[in-house]
Order: structure tokens, then sequence, then C-alpha cells
């Protein structure tokens, strides 16, 4: 018996009636030599890790633009690194497949956009069939990351896909677009667990609102610090959770938490200094977008060796969501022939 079916035995001994064992994984797109040392899912959390888009993931923004003019602030990467702690930590309590929901909490933003939602909100109105990071993400590993793609199991693909709520409730499982694993689950809402407290935390940092401000229900049953919020959110899960067939939470906590998600909705992320900025910088994707489509052939080479796509368009929004913040900006600033320091007085200076 090697490791690896050691750790599928003690899968099967430990892990509850309601995991998702590696042995039983549905597999992937396309057949492989099993690994003699790691599970299916350990593979598919060290191929998310060690790829060129994990990487890329701590350059493109969060919430708050620019996020070096305050080291602090979140980024894409540093959120995905605490969507996986909080959902590895609620999969260990609940005896589910902490590396499956580690592979799905490494990978699902994986296809985000330069400049955050703003971004992917251009891209989505200039591509006719539509963009949504989701989907995106799913591409990146199916496709993108190199010849082939990562070829990863079908449970990680599932909930890499499934992840984003879109305005919808929190919790998924009576929703058509339910991951099919309790681990898929987890990452679904412990992504919104992550973006609300620390989107909190960034917009107290910012200065742009106050503690006060927040709903009070919100403050007392939640409480005032970041750690607090979570370890409640947290703690109700498990507790609703335990040997469920779904994941749950109370229908206090999940009100306050909704509550808390829809403010920042209506209260935070609209303001000007995050709104505003955002979608003024978001406009460079577009004027991208145009020149690529009159002249394909940086998009085309970056492509050539690893794409058999024949969409041009489908291509060319591949590469821009692709793009680090920094990466499209200086591209701007290079294929416009913009003076970077007119440039960067005259539309990023404003975003600080």
């Amino acid at each position: 018996m090697n490791i690896r079916e050691e750790i599928e035995r003690r899968e099967e001994s430990y892990l509850s009636k309601f995991a998702t064992l590696s042995i039983k994984s549905r597999g992937r797109l396309r057949s492989e030599g099993l690994c003699p040392i790691r599970t299916i899912f350990m593979q598919d959390r060290d191929r998310v890790l060690h790829s060129e888009y994990f990487r890329r993931l701590k350059h493109k923004t969060q919430v708050f633009l620019a996020p070096t003019s305050h080291e602090s602030y979140r980024t894409r990467l540093t959120h995905t690194l605490e969507v996986s702690q909080i959902s590895r930590t609620i999969a260990r309590a609940l005896r589910l497949n902490e590396d499956l929901t580690e592979a799905i909490a490494l990978a699902h933003d994986l296809g985000h956009t330069p400049f955050g939602h703003a971004g992917e909100e251009v891209l989505n109105k200039l591509y006719k069939k539509g963009f949504k990071h989701a989907e995106q993400s799913l591409r990146v590993v199916d496709f993108l990351e190199k010849k082939g793609g990562m070829n990863l199991s079908f449970e990680v693909r599932d909930g890499i896909v499934k992840h984003s709520k879109g305005g919808k409730k929190l919790l998924a499982y009576d929703e058509p677009d339910c991951p099919l694993t309790l681990e898929g689950e987890i990452v679904r809402v412990c992504d919104s667990i992550a973006y609300i407290n620390h989107d909190v935390d960034d917009a107290l940092h910012s200065g742009i609102i106050s503690l006060n401000e927040f709903p009070k229900s919100c403050i007392k049953i939640l409480g005032e610090r970041h750690s607090e919020r979570i370890h409640k959110m947290v703690s109700d899960i498990i507790k609703n959770s335990m040997d469920k067939e779904h994941i749950y939470m109370s229908p206090v906590l999940l009100e306050e938490t909704e509550k808390l998600r829809n403010f920042l909705f209506k209260n935070v992320y609209v303001r000007p200094e995050i709104d505003g900025k955002s979608k003024k910088a978001a406009k460079i994707l577009e004027e991208l977008f145009y020149y690529f489509n009159e002249n394909p052939e940086i998009p085309l080479k970056h492509f050539e060796n690893i794409l058999e796509e024949k969409d041009k368009t489908r291509i060319i929004i591949d590469y821009i969501s692709t793009l680090t913040d920094n990466e499209a900006i200086q591209l701007y600033i290079k294929l416009f022939k913009i003076r970077e320091s007119n440039f960067l007085n005259d539309i990023l200076q404003p975003l600080f």
C-alpha cells in the first residue's frame, strides 16, 4: 500500500458520511495515472498553487484600487488566501474533505479581471456572450494556464464554476446552481464571509466610513472586531451544519450577515472613492479591447502555443482578463503612446 492509498483509507474511516472521498472522485477530463503520494484533490490543490494565474492574483484589485498606495489593503490574492483559511477551518470541523475544499478555494478567482468587479462589468458589456469571472476561472484551469489546462478533477471544477452568488442568497443548497459537494458549498459561503469582513476592515482603515455608520444590529450581534465577526459566523456554520447534508447558518446570524453584505453594496462599494475610481481605471480595458479588435497580434501571440480557439474576440477577452492592474496600465501607456507622468497625474493620481 502506497502513501496515497493510506490517505484514502484514512478518509474512508474518519471523514463524515457527507464528505467527498478522494477515491470516489468522478475523475478528470483526461485520464491520468495516479500519484503514489497525493490524492487527486491534493494534486489539484498543488497544481493551482503553483500556477502562473495564482501568482497573478497578488497584482489584481480586490475592492480598493492601486493597493500599493496602502500596503494593508486586500488584493485578489489575499482574499483568496482568506477564503481558503476560513473554508478549511469549517471543513476540518465538519470532517469534510479539506484538500478538496482548499483546491476549490485557491482556484475560485483565477479568472478575475484587473480592477476588480468594475473590470468584470466592462468585459461583460463588451463580449456579446457575456463574461462572468467564475466561468472564466473554469476556463483558466481548463484551457489557459498551459496547453491542455490543469486537467483538474470534476469536483474542483464544479466548485469553481458554482462559487459565485451573483447577488443571490449566501446559502445555495436550494438553488439550481448549488455546488454538488458540501466542500463546494463551504467555499461558496466562505467567499462571502471573507469579502464581507475584509471589505468592512479595509473600508474602516481607509477612513471612508466609520463603525457607527454600520447597522447597529450587525455590530451588536456579529461584533465590532474583524476576528470576532468571522469567529461568530464560522462557529455558527459549524454548529448548524454538523452531520447535515448541506451547509447552514442560524436564521439570526444569516439575517445579520446578509444585512451587513447589503449595507456594503448600498453604502460602501458605490462610494466615489471606490466605484468611481475603479470604473475610471476599468475604462482602460475598454480602450484595450477596441485596440486589439483592430490589432490582435499581441493576444494572438500570447496564446498561440496554448489555445486552438478560432474566435478572435474570445481570445482578446481571455488576454485582457489575464492582465494584472499594472500590466493593463503599462500596456495602455505603451500602445496609446501616453506620457506616463501625464497619465498617472491625469488618470491614476486621483485614485489614490
